[in-house]
């Protein structure tokens, strides 16, 4: 049976628009609205919803009962444990309206999606407090007076029969007819009979004389996804600096979406982000995330949770705003009241950066009394308590954002003096846990500032204590002291001559990196779950048929399954560079006999694969043997695979032939590297042997899109010796930064170890990759390699080479940082009884 699915239609083939009109309709929505049965309850002033919506965890075929009953029930695990609040499930795109198509509840398709209807979906949400939203096209309306009540019945029976918070219409479905700008005006006044505070997202529309009934614009056009949509534009040690240098709407308008943060590909420092987006913009869907947040590790679902925990407590305060001056860099912002404002910096430079804070009306702070001043990221701390227009000095680390309160009441939030803290969980009903954070070896007196709850037994680190209650516990950190500055330039390289050893390096790097989906890279950063929601959400998304129907996984050429497939095609472009190589890492040397691959063809295609394929094996990147696998049709090898149109058309399923190249090695050599440079374009199975047995292959990985070496014939190099301290501090990594211009993928760095060679694992933006939605970008400069500081680098001196590769560019100045995600700061727990 073929299977119709729909997939994107990318903003590389669409118009943005950005409507004047909606953002004058925006600035005019202050205070009460003119009329609430046609305008609603929403305006400038209304606090702000917080909010999840499911792109790219669906793409435009849609969701599914299971797959969103799975993800509903991890928010409400996050409700449960640590008490965060979702006010919005939003579907995105497929689940009633998609690409070019207006749907029903009547379909054959939506009752194979969602079989037993959205009754105990609304019903589950419900039960954690969350409402429903939905993806859809402005139109719909038919030709006739009938088709036209038609679909304002199937809306207003959204808000009414399903508590329907939410619609976002984009013009991705299509865009609104101009004979239709009254029907969509009378959709909209009827569903706010129902549900008077309906949000209304206009995504690139032109809406005409309806633009009123619309809530928000999209600001900037912008999407947010990492490396896809939202790259860095210079230098930085990490991939979301180009997210953390997004400005502020025009007047601090709060009727507009930024789109929100994406957490589904290149997770780390996704909490600064999130910060700026809750509390810097503040709009009216705050805090707001979409993708995949199951793919955070356990210890960063409290982290999430407390910034969602934090800006609802405060959320009718953070609807005032003002933009601070200049001394308190880009984008820096007030919201609060006259008694409590949260301020919000930023820093996107490579060295520390210090702001002076005044204590007075220049941040909104206009009631007098004593301040108290907290830290509530990137660590949490009390800062301590000054006069009323006193000035504190607060430290921002690189490319990172920061949020601060200063009050002048007393602070209803749990919090320690003496050192720094986490709150895990402050939950009602609940013990609370903390996170007491020192540096390794070092030792603190603190004392606990309730923040207005009694408590009646502490115990640290498991121990019951009476001191810690008592305000004198004396709290000794872990550990060996780290070297210090954790955060440090340590070289600017220098021009030298293309090196011998530049095919090790660059195949280093090659066989290191990924060109998986970055979901999936995603997966292998944060590693295994112990938490049931969490492992449910990730299988429904990984597993679902639209995701390995992709070949974006090169596990799939090691799994045994004939029909899955590692690919390096994407919406049918071949996206290899200079034609690509297969490469193999098998993880360790060992010995085979014989070495066969499976490909799929599709049974109708006229080109016909090579008869033979040539591959190249190494034990250590030095020396390469060449063999020969020579094809063979399989009697019967039948598949079907899933034919992607251009630009993400329509496409369906079709019959593939499955074709086998294999060659027997007499000698049985011993190599632990394969490379092809012409292998098919799906992979579905590689095998080693060795007499007759499988070698086991659940550690091998592969790459498939890098250039073959003979293509990237470097033609430049600079280098540099960096001395890596014995006590670098634990997760500190090397970051290679490029500045200037190299061309796209032409620039490959990699390391020299004790004679071996280190390959880049992950750059910003990221390698190249068969993504899940739509292409990762590259760019022709400011690129960064990243490698991990490994026990085999301390204590050691490490060369630095940066290859500049044909046809690039080479006015570049590399330099290399040593740093570390968070602060190198050892824990001891807390936890807190009534």
């Amino acid at each position: 049976m073929k299977l119709k699915m729909r997939f994107l239609f990318t903003l590389a083939t669409m118009m943005i628009v950005i409507c004047p009109a909606s953002a004058q309709t925006a600035t005019d929505r202050t205070g009460d609205a003119k009329d609430q049965s046609i305008y609603g309850t929403i305006t400038e002033k209304t606090p702000s919803i917080p909010q999840y919506f499911s792109w790219i965890n669906n793409t435009n075929e849609g969701s599914t009962e299971a797959q969103t009953l799975s993800n509903l029930e991890f928010f409400k695990w996050l409700h449960d444990e640590y008490g965060m609040r979702l006010g919005i499930y939003a579907w995105d795109a497929g689940n009633i309206d998609s690409a070019n198509y207006y749907g029903n509840m009547q379909s054959d398709k939506f009752k194979c999606q969602f079989p037993n209807g959205w009754e105990g979906i609304a019903e589950l949400a419900k039960s954690f407090s969350c409402r429903l939203g939905l993806w859809g096209g402005p139109d719909g309306f038919g030709d006739t007076p009938e088709q036209e009540q038609a679909r304002i019945d199937l809306l207003v029976s959204f808000c009414r029969d399903y508590g329907l918070q939410l619609f976002k219409f984009d013009a991705v479905c299509t865009q609104l007819r101009d004979e239709k700008q009254d029907s969509f005006a009378k959709a909209m006044t009827a569903c706010r009979q129902y549900a008077p505070d309906l949000v209304v997202l206009n995504h690139r529309l032109n809406l005409g004389h309806a633009k009123p009934h619309a809530t928000t614009f999209l600001w900037g056009g912008a999407e947010t996804y990492i490396d896809v949509h939202m790259r860095n534009r210079s230098t930085a040690p990490h991939n979301r600096a180009g997210a953390l240098s997004r400005g502020l709407p025009p007047g601090l308008q709060r009727l507009t979406e930024d789109h929100g943060v994406c957490i589904s590909s290149c997770l780390d420092f996704w909490e600064d982000d999130l910060v700026l987006q809750g509390f810097n913009r503040s709009l009216i869907l705050a805090p707001e995330i979409y993708g995949n947040p199951w793919l955070l590790r356990d210890d960063e679902f409290a982290k999430l949770s407390r910034i969602f925990n934090l800006h609802y407590r405060n959320r009718d305060i953070l609807v005032n705003g003002i933009a601070l001056p200049e001394k308190y860099g880009m984008h820096a912002v007030s919201r609060g009241d006259s008694s409590t404002r949260f301020i919000t910096l930023r820093n996107l430079t490579w060295e520390p950066v210090t702001y002076d804070v005044t204590l007075n009306e220049e941040i909104g702070l206009t009631d007098t009394g004593s301040v108290e001043v907290r830290r509530y990221h990137p660590s949490e701390s009390i800062l301590g308590s000054f006069d009323n227009g006193e000035t504190v000095q607060v430290e921002v680390p690189p490319f990172r954002s920061y949020l601060v309160m200063a009050t002048t009441k007393p602070c209803q939030e749990i919090g320690v003096v003496g050192c720094d803290y986490e709150v895990v969980r402050d939950t009602e009903g609940k013990p609370v846990l903390l996170k007491l954070l020192g540096l390794p070896g070092s030792s603190t007196t603190v004392s606990l500032k309730a923040g207005g709850q009694t408590f009646g037994k502490a115990f640290v680190d498991g121990q019951e204590s009476d001191a810690f209650l008592a305000d004198n516990a004396t709290i000794q950190f872990p550990g060996q002291p780290v070297a210090v500055p954790w955060h440090q330039l340590l070289a600017e390289l220098k021009r030298v001559d293309v090196p011998a050893d530049a095919q090790q390096l660059y195949e280093a790097t090659c066989f290191s990196a990924e060109n998986n989906a970055l979901e999936v890279q995603s997966l292998h950063r944060s590693g295994p779950t112990a938490i049931p929601q969490v492992q449910k959400a990730r299988d429904a998304f990984f597993d679902q048929e639209l995701f390995w129907r992709r070949g974006i996984w090169d596990k799939y050429m090691f799994d045994g399954n004939p029909e899955t497939f590692f690919s390096h095609l994407h919406y049918g472009r071949d996206t290899r560079l200079d034609g690509g190589t297969l490469r193999v890492d098998m993880g360790e040397v060992a010995t085979v006999d014989r070495l066969s691959l499976d490909a799929l063809l599709p049974s109708n295609d006229p080109n016909q694969p090579p008869m033979q394929l040539t591959a190249e094996l190494s034990k250590d990147l030095t020396t390469w043997t060449t063999v020969t696998l020579t094809q063979t049709k399989k009697d019967n090898g039948k598949a079907q695979i899933a034919m992607i149109g251009k630009n993400g058309g329509s496409c369906e399923l079709v019959d593939a032939d499955v074709f086998t190249w294999e060659v027997t090695l007499s000698d049985a050599p011993s190599f632990r590297y394969v490379r092809i440079s012409n292998a098919p374009e799906r992979v579905a199975e590689f095998d080693a042997s060795l007499n007759g047995e499988r070698l086991d292959a659940s550690e091998w990985t592969a790459t498939n899109l890098f250039a073959p070496f003979s293509a990237a014939n470097p033609v430049a190099a600079w280098q540099a010796e960096v001395e890596i301290e014995d006590n670098a501090a634990e997760g500190s990594y090397l970051c290679v930064a490029l500045d200037g211009k190299h061309g796209a993928n032409k620039a490959f760095a990699a390391l020299r170890v004790d004679g071996e060679w280190v390959g880049a694992s992950q750059r910003a933006p990221s390698f190249p990759c068969v993504a899940w939605e739509y292409p990762a970008r590259s760019q022709d400069g400011s690129d960064t390699h990243y490698f991990p500081v490994t026990d085999q680098m301390r204590g050691k001196t490490v060369e630095v080479v940066v290859l500049g590769l044909s046809g690039g560019k080479t006015a570049i100045t590399p330099h290399t940082w040593i740093t570390t995600y968070q602060s190198p700061l050892e824990s001891v727990s807390i936890r807190l009884e009534k």
